[in-house]
């Protein structure tokens, strides 16, 4: 064996280390815990912990930037998917937003929205969701499929949606889950986006 092995296999465990830290926070939320905690839950040491972050706070935000990241490509395939529509690329990408966002606890989004690093992460997807949206409606429009509607508005209106669903003020309001709330935001938008009869 080359001496690469020891190399390949740290780096896996530290990628194991990573998403476990992914996954509990999207279960558990973060601000009760600790990083005697987390060691406990991953099976390693503080020290191991120290070696992917300084802080909490620094494992906290490198967690969330990993989630959406990985998220986002995901969300990408769905709409990169052969033969879609401008309509059903708008709809695919929604549906997946919101089955990537679906494994998040309200505890999460909850921690989320009162620690302002993460937040920022969260804030800058968002608004990169928003233009992806737009470019999507552009798209849209230029292949003659869409109306000339106003991209940036639109793409605004659904990213303020979005974050509305995302924090369950939707789900208090209208009781839909967050699946449901996304199919009716997909469905309103392709049809606003539609020639008019």
């Amino acid at each position: 064996m080359t001496s690469t092995t020891p190399v390949r296999r740290g780096e896996a465990r530290r990628a194991e280390l990573e998403n476990g830290v992914v996954r509990l926070i999207l279960s558990e939320g973060f601000a009760q815990l600790t990083l005697d905690d987390v060691a406990a839950r991953l099976h390693c040491s503080k020290r191991t912990l120290y070696t992917l972050a300084g802080s909490k706070e620094q494992l906290v935000r490198a967690a969330v930037v990993r989630f959406f990241r990985f998220a986002t490509e995901r969300v990408e395939r769905a709409v990169a998917a052969d033969g879609l529509s401008p309509a059903a690329r708008i709809t695919a990408y929604l549906n997946a937003v919101a089955a990537e966002l679906a494994v998040a606890s309200p505890r999460f989004f909850d921690d989320l929205a009162s620690f302002a690093p993460a937040a920022e992460v969260y804030e800058r997807n968002t608004r990169a969701a928003a233009r992806r949206i737009g470019e999507l409606i552009d798209r849209g429009v230029s292949e003659g499929a869409f109306r000339d509607a106003h991209a940036g508005f639109v793409a605004d209106l659904v990213a303020a949606q979005m974050v509305r669903i995302q924090q369950r003020a939707v789900a208090a309001s209208t009781g839909l889950s967050d699946s449901e709330a996304y199919a009716e935001l997909a469905a309103l938008v392709t049809a606003g986006l539609s020639h008019p009869a």
